[in-house]
């Protein structure tokens, strides 16, 4: 018989405490339901102050009930808290900190929030502990940022706790398991409660890991982050993308990808049904990818371009297409999208060809990054999926023709593509003599810039001007000359001599939309297979439903 001594308790006091907290709010809970009105109290009860918290925010889905009424709690009570937000995307999230309701926080991407976080960083209200990748992000919940508390949003729930997350399952079931299965505490805002667990659409989050559940005031929120309008994209987004075909993806045979955000991927998508098609490449490259919904991938889709896509997350509207189209999608039984962003970045760091995305700054090196003075925008997924994976063991033809040499243990290369437009639409030049990320990260005391890819990842550079082949530089100087080439006339551009730009291009380690065989004329949005959203649902039959704000019938 084995005797358990009272000492045998220091192994479990994570378990002791989340017991002590859960009996706290007993009282207010009818099982694993929480009632709407006393949601604040039951996180009074349920946080302590210090604690690390995660608050989902994604891309997309917010649990913002959750976030506004954290934003309600008694700063006397709840304070100093380490927010854990994968995406910093609502007004609350910073409220939290103008309130003293937290101190500190983790996260990997800002969007509109972006210059509130800078001001806020600058006031000393709000102290970063690192601007991360998402995978990264995920990955320390299981190491060094394991949460006491985690806050998510679904869809639907019953009374047993089981969750249905649907087409924005997202992030929730990496941030759910790590607070799950180490005593922490998961707390799910639902739109829908449900008596009978038939009734739930499927089962994406198990009861046993979920705690609480609270029906909220209103249905979460979701923004339509990678829904770009066709009339918005030019001509030069179209040349753009008309030498990314010629000059990357069928030079390489890209068979699987990753788009980054952007009307210039935008146009990309647009153009495999018309300029693809008179090359005669469809079979032959963009057949996989990561990636969110695009509703620009639709032309593409219908016309036979793409034999699968796995999505980091949902996008409003184009939930009854994709539901309709399950050879392409990843879809559960009821019909629905399974999107899973820790996955799918781990898909798009090792099982895809390429990367291609834009960025704010780049210097003459080829390092780029969102972070500029005043606007701590953060990364997101780029530096994740825009590197090469050291760790990578399969071959693919892409990857294969990055060699430089016999050496029967060179490695291939991933395909790292900085899509720059040389100037900003405010004027200001894109290629910089040094990054603001550099200045922001000293002037915030950071242990390193906030750099989103580095140059040595990058394999090309794609603006208006041409390409630069960089995974051809033999030497840092030669690479400088090339980037130089194709930066135009912003201060790198204008190093750049005719007679150099002209050795370059002999030696194939530049092209220009000529060399390409791109013809400059052609580049107009007649080749934009569809050039308004009414078009993009009509490729759709109909299926695809724009958001409101995105409708102009």
């Amino acid at each position: 018989m084995t005797v358990h001594s009272p000492a045998a308790n220091r192994w479990a006091t994570r378990r002791a405490e989340k017991a002590r907290r859960l009996a706290q709010v007993r009282s207010l809970a009818d099982g694993v339901l929480l009632p709407r009105e006393r949601i604040v109290a039951a996180l009074e009860r349920l946080i302590m102050p210090g604690d690390r918290v995660v608050l989902e925010g994604n891309n997309q889905k917010q649990a913002d009930f959750l976030s506004r009424s954290l934003a309600q709690a008694d700063p006397g009570v709840l304070h100093d808290l380490h927010l854990i937000i994968p995406s910093v995307s609502r007004p609350e999230h910073l409220d939290l900190f103008e309130r003293g309701i937290a101190r500190k926080l983790d996260f990997a991407y800002a969007g509109t929030q972006s210059l509130r976080i800078s001001q806020f960083l600058q006031d000393g209200i709000l102290e970063v502990g690192a601007i991360h990748t998402y995978i990264e992000l995920y990955a320390r919940l299981y190491v060094d940022l394991t949460p006491n508390v985690v806050l998510v949003a679904a869809y639907q729930a019953d009374r047993h706790g089981n969750l249905y997350t649907g087409p924005s399952t997202e992030d929730t079931p990496a941030l759910v398991e790590a607070a799950a299965f180490r005593d922490g505490i998961v707390i799910a805002q639902v739109n829908e409660i449900v008596d009978d667990p038939g009734e739930l659409r499927r089962v994406d989050i198990p009861g046993s890991w979920v705690d609480f559940v609270v029906q909220a005031d209103r249905p979460f929120f979701i923004e339509p982050l990678f829904t770009r309008d066709p009339r918005l994209i030019k001509p030069m987004h179209v040349l753009m993308a008309m030498m990314a075909i010629r000059g990357v993806y069928e030079r390489h045979q890209v068979q699987s990808l990753n788009h980054g955000i952007g009307f210039n991927t935008a146009a990309i998508e647009l153009i495999l049904p018309t300029y693809g098609e008179q090359l005669g490449l469809k079979g032959k490259i963009c057949r996989h990818w990561t990636l969110n919904p695009h509703p620009t991938l639709i032309p593409a889709i219908e016309s036979g371009w793409v034999d699968s896509v796995h999505c980091f997350g949902g996008e409003l509207g184009m939930e009854p297409y994709i539901a309709a189209r399950p050879d392409i999608f990843f879809t559960g039984r009821d019909g629905s999208l399974r999107s899973n962003r820790a996955f799918c970045q781990l898909a798009g760091q090792y099982a895809v060809d390429l990367f291609i995305g834009s960025t704010l700054q780049m210097d003459g090196l080829g390092n780029s990054s969102t972070v500029t003075h005043g606007r701590l925008t953060g990364f997101g997924g780029a530096p994740n999926m825009g590197h090469d994976p050291h760790g990578r063991r399969h071959a693919s033809p892409a990857w294969l023709d990055l060699l430089q040499t016999d050496d029967p243990l060179e490695r291939g290369r991933k395909l790292v593509v900085q899509m720059v437009e040389t100037f900003q639409g405010s004027g200001r030049p894109s290629v910089v003599e040094s990054l603001d990320a550099v200045e922001v990260g000293r002037a915030a005391g950071m242990p390193l810039a906030p750099v989103m890819i580095y140059g040595d990842d990058v394999t090309h550079v794609l603006t208006e001007e041409g390409i630069a082949y960089l995974y051809k530089a033999r030497s840092l100087e030669e690479r400088k000359r090339m980037i130089a080439a194709v930066s135009g006339v912003t201060p790198i551009g204008l190093r750049s001599t005719a007679a150099e730009r002209a050795a370059l291009r002999r030696d194939g380690l530049v092209a220009l939309p000529e060399d390409l065989g791109v013809d400059r004329r052609a580049a107009t949005r007649s080749l934009l297979a569809a050039k308004s959203m009414a078009d993009l649902v009509e490729w759709s039959d109909g299926l695809y439903e724009p958001p409101a704000r995105f409708r102009s019938w």
